[in-house]
């Protein structure tokens, strides 16, 4: 029991000094080129940072200082600076050295010595012909990155084939006389068509003079500037910002530090890929691991980027551009922030869209049904002006043989007359006469007949009602006279004038007046009468058709205008359908209703015609 209490307790004294140990914070003393804000170190140091935070286990303490003494020649500082940091850690030495740049990489590598030789200690952010590989121990790693010059210059003349003359922008401190050398080693034998000028030995202000007045065909390579020709000192981007806005050329450099406003862009290293990549070295050193056990791949350039922006100032074309750049900084379309409304509002045109074809269709449907629907209404009428015609047929055969028998009479006659010697010549006239009239009145008959029996496509003209009436009459006179019927017209004074097709409307008073005579021709009592009554009713012209039959009965009348009812033995029930349709076609009501007295009535009402309009 003993054993097991022991075994218990030695556990919680064992996780209670891990979480002891793993509370307390590791100390990373940060060595900066030149200082904090000199960039593109700076931004190394940033993404080293939030890495720490990121990836650590442990509470990172970081402790920065600045390698001040790489600005100028003068070495004999560097022992007073390395004793002044030996004096800073005399109760404890740090956990890791972190040297960030070429400066500061030099200043540890020459001091190695005598600053902490026992501490683990890491390169970055330097490129790697800065690092003394036989200066390194067994305690150092690297982090080191690497600068193509020739594909840097590459960039600028495949995106300004024209360029003729490229400023470098660099200054005078001893890190940038060695990247001097470099530029005149490597690029100016490679470049025979190119003039290369460097401002290494000037001072800011004429550098912005320089950069003003460049000749045509120019380009601008930004290395840095920290220290220029009279020993000013530059530090974080300013120098850049005030070169891009008197410059007449565009800027180009390597590092994305220096990217995202001043220059156009093209293949660079990256702080935020050797900051991830350094975090990552130093809390495997932290953590245990031997440095010289950590072997990490030199960082190259990332896919080539480029700035819109500048782009387009100096007018260069997408099209040239390798194929596997990043272009940032383009104007977001409206797409971007407004997806979903666009979306919403095209969803609502493409639908509103959608409705108005249908309708579209659905009108096209509608008038091709209007159009056939009055052809077969028209064809229909035509088949009840036949029908009507055949009913009408022993009336127009008795009207037809009066003038034709008086002129057979009339012609014997006149035979006679001419076989005399001496032939009475004022009789012979007056028989010509009378054959002429009666020839009239057959024609008239014939005439009449064909206008019923025409088919001819639905015609408005100007028209007066009465004068239809009246005509339709005539034409119906020997029908009521055949059936023992009165007709009495009522023809009101003055016209009603209209606008509708002739044909049609007598075709309808026909309807309604041989309905008429239909419905009391088998009646008994008094003496059979129609009467026919038009008139005048506001803006409206009226035509009334009534009998003194026996009415309509009460469940048929809302049946009587429609097809194929009829109350006939030998009836179609489409003649009162047909005359509904022919009305309504011209913009008129037509009812039925009985009268007090007996019989029915039919009104026919159609407005009448706005004044001042012509015959046609």
């Amino acid at each position: 029991m003993r054993h097991v209490v022991i075994c218990i307790l030695t556990a919680m004294l064992s996780v209670a000094l891990a979480r002891t140990a793993h509370a307390e914070p590791k100390r990373v003393l940060v060595l900066h080129s030149y200082g904090q804000n000199f960039k593109p170190w700076r931004d190394y140091a940033v993404a080293l940072r939030q890495e720490f935070e990121r990836q650590s286990r442990w509470p990172i303490d970081v402790q920065d200082f600045s390698v001040v003494t790489a600005r100028f020649d003068d070495k004999s500082v560097e022992t007073q600076f390395v004793e002044y940091l030996g004096a800073l850690f005399a109760h404890g030495a740090p956990d890791l050295i972190v040297a960030i740049g070429a400066p500061a990489a030099l200043f540890v590598q020459q001091h190695r010595a005598g600053l902490f030789p026992s501490v683990p200690m890491v390169l970055t952010a330097v490129e790697e012909r800065r690092v003394r590989q036989s200066a390194l121990t067994d305690n150092d790693a690297v982090v080191a990155v690497k600068q193509d010059l020739p594909a840097l210059f590459a960039n600028i003349l495949r995106l300004r084939p024209e360029t003729k003359t490229v400023a470098v922008v660099i200054g005078d401190s001893p890190n940038e006389r060695f990247w001097l050398s470099e530029f005149r080693r490597e690029i100016e034998p490679t470049l025979s068509n190119v003039k290369m000028v460097f401002w290494n030995d000037k001072s800011f202000p004429d550098i912005l003079k320089q950069a003003a007045t460049l000749p045509p065909n120019s380009a601008i390579f930004w290395v840095q500037l920290q220290v220029d020709g009279t020993g000013a000192v530059h530090e974080g981007e300013r120098a850049l910002k005030h070169i891009h806005d008197v410059a007449n050329a565009p800027i180009f450099s390597y590092d994305e530090s220096f990217f995202g406003g001043e220059t156009v862009g093209g293949p660079m290293t990256s702080a935020a890929k050797s900051g991830h990549k350094t975090a990552e070295v130093a809390l495997r050193i932290l953590g245990g691991e031997k440095p010289d056990d950590i072997k990490t791949p030199t960082l190259e350039y990332g896919p080539p980027r480029y700035d819109w922006r500048q782009l387009q100032r100096w007018n260069i074309p997408e099209s040239r551009l390798p194929p596997d750049s990043e272009v940032e900084f383009r104007p977001p379309t409206a797409w971007a922030p407004y997806r979903w409304q666009i979306s919403l509002i095209a969803a609502v045109i493409l639908l509103q869209a959608a409705l108005i074809s249908i309708l579209v269709h659905e009108r096209r449907r509608r008038l091709l049904a209007e159009v056939q629907a009055r052809q077969r209404s028209a064809e229909l009428a035509h088949i009840n002006r036949f029908t009507m015609a055949g009913e009408l047929t022993a009336s127009i055969a008795h009207e037809l043989n009066q003038p034709l028998g008086a002129i057979l009479t009339n012609a014997e006659s006149a035979a006679l007359m001419l076989k005399s010697d001496t032939p009475d010549l004022k009789e012979l006239r007056e028989i010509v006469e009378d054959i002429r009239r009666d020839d009239s009145r057959a024609s008239e008959v014939i005439i009449r007949l064909r206008s019923l029996l025409k088919k001819a496509p639905f015609e408005q003209r100007d028209l007066d009602l009465n004068q239809v009436a009246r005509e339709t009459i005539e034409f119906l006179q020997p029908l009521a006279t055949a059936r023992d019927v009165e007709l009495d017209p009522g023809i009101a004074a003055g016209a009603l004038p209209i606008r509708g097709d002739r044909v049609q409307l007598q075709q309808v008073i026909m309807n309604l007046i041989v309905n008429a005579i239909d419905a009391i021709s088998g009646a008994a009592g008094p003496k059979r009468r129609i009467g026919l009554r038009t008139a005048r009713v506001g803006e409206f012209a009226e035509i009334g058709v009534c009998d003194n039959g026996p009415g309509i009965l009460l469940d048929r009348f809302d049946k009587v205008f429609e097809p194929f009812f009829t109350t006939k033995p030998q009836g179609m029930g489409m003649g009162l359908a047909i005359a509904r349709t022919i009305v309504e076609a011209h913009h008129g009501r037509i009812a039925a209703e009985n009268k007090a007295e007996g019989g029915a009535v039919f009104r026919i009402i159609l407005p009448l015609a706005a004044p001042g309009r012509g015959r046609s």
